[in-house]
């Protein structure tokens, strides 16, 4: 595929170069176009050496092969990143006074901007703006990362990575006719790992969730354009870059994280392992084994039921309107009910919008790379049923999830 990539003016350049390499590896031809601010960062000799193309800002070079034309008709994708709020202002106004600006207003694909910028700059209603025009022409705006920023400052504002980019890319590339990523501008929250319940300083009463479903989750929302934040019980595997990341160990330190992001949130996404009960009293020493004492007695009580308490959140106004809630129900069969009857009635017990059941097992769902569930629907719609790996699972859920926000919002 050919690629324009276009380089803001921005400190955030220099990971460009790792975003280059990544589509020149993959095998497609691109053409870097950076601003006239962004040399002063990284100079064109790099770019020309990583894309072995030459390269130029300005629409008086080459006049012959007109390129200010040329490149845009010829693109399958064009790329900014970063997209400063310049950069954006431009390209939202139709302003032609460079290479890129030109590209810009002649691309016939898909158009995806990676901002970076200062938190004021990213949330100043002038950007917002211009992100909201962008994509209401079809573009796709990515949200920024939150971090470190230059200087001490720390906030949403920072380039995403560039695998995060690349993959926002090839989705782009591979996708039909609306170029706009599903869940662009949306702030998604997700759980993910197992909650873990001290019994002493050294055990506790934990389960068998990876957090693999809940990471794969992560990707395909990040993936689908939207902002995301992880909330990471106990997990087997990293969190994935490009997303926020706050971690809980026990059910109640997940009930308030949960209970907190969900009020700034479109979508909640409950798909960590919680632990329905805790021990009553949790020893400040390590449980002794002895001969001469009994075997201790462990008195468990009850965990608050936190996808309940996301709905009556929602319901008592304190999250946005519109919000879709999203829960796991882990179930097994017995011979009182098989799993689909338990998660229809756990469906109407917690009155979320769906319900993505497992058929769990000791050998089944937990710390494997494939799954199959069905996604059950509080508004009546007949069950969806999704399988394969993790990660097509998770995609074929955000689908759903996307595809419910859009339905609400019409």
């Amino acid at each position: 595929m050919r690629i324009v990539l276009g380089v803001g003016g921005g400190i955030a350049a220099y990971k460009v170069a790792s975003l280059l390499r990544l589509f020149t590896e993959a095998g497609h031809d691109v053409t870097v176009v950076p601003t006239e601010a962004s040399t002063r960062f990284i100079g064109t000799a790099t770019w020309e050496a990583l894309s072995g193309n030459p390269v130029s800002n300005s629409v008086f070079d080459d006049v012959h092969l007109v390129n200010h034309v040329r490149l845009g008709h010829e693109a399958d994708l064009v790329v900014v990143a970063p997209a400063t709020a310049d950069l954006l202002a431009k390209a939202a106004t139709g302003q032609a006074g460079d290479l890129l600006t030109n590209t810009l207003l002649m691309a016939h694909g898909p158009v995806l901007f990676a901002p970076a910028m200062h938190t004021e700059m990213w949330q100043h209603a002038a950007t917002r703006a211009n992100v909201e025009t962008l994509r209401s022409r079809g573009a796709a705006v990515l949200e920024p990362a939150s971090g470190r920023l230059t200087g001490a400052d720390s906030g949403p504002g920072r380039l995403p990575e560039p695998q995060v980019i690349f993959d926002a890319a090839m989705a782009l590339l591979q996708g039909q006719g609306d170029y706009q990523l599903p869940l662009a501008g949306r702030t998604v929250t997700i759980s993910a790992g197992g909650t873990r319940e001290p019994l002493d300083p050294v055990r506790f009463l934990g389960n068998r969730s990876s957090g693999k479903q809940g990471v794969a989750l992560a990707v395909a929302a990040r993936n689908a354009g939207a902002s995301v934040r992880l909330l990471a019980a106990h997990m087997d595997v990293p969190p994935p870059a490009g997303v926020e990341v706050v971690r809980v160990e026990t059910a109640l330190e997940l009930r308030e994280a949960a209970l907190h992001a969900a009020a700034v949130s479109d979508v909640v996404i409950m798909s960590a392992a919680v632990a329905d009960f805790r021990p009553a009293e949790v020893s400040d020493t390590k449980i002794k084994k002895r001969d001469d004492t009994a075997d201790p007695v462990i008195t468990l009580v009850r965990n608050p039921d936190i996808l309940q308490e996301l709905v009556e959140q929602r319901t008592a106004g304190a999250a946005a309107a519109g919000q879709l809630i999203v829960g796991f129900a882990a179930e097994t069969g017995d011979s009182q009910g098989d799993v689909l009857a338990y998660a229809e009635a756990k469906l109407q017990r917690k009155g979320c919008d769906l319900l993505v059941v497992n058929h769990v097992g000791t050998d089944k769902v937990f710390g494997q790379d494939s799954n199959s569930v069905v996604i059950l629907s509080r508004s009546g719609s007949e069950p969806q049923e999704a399988s394969g790996t993790k990660t097509e699972v998770s995609e074929a859920i955000i689908r759903r999830i996307s595809f419910e926000l859009n339905r609400v919002s019409l």
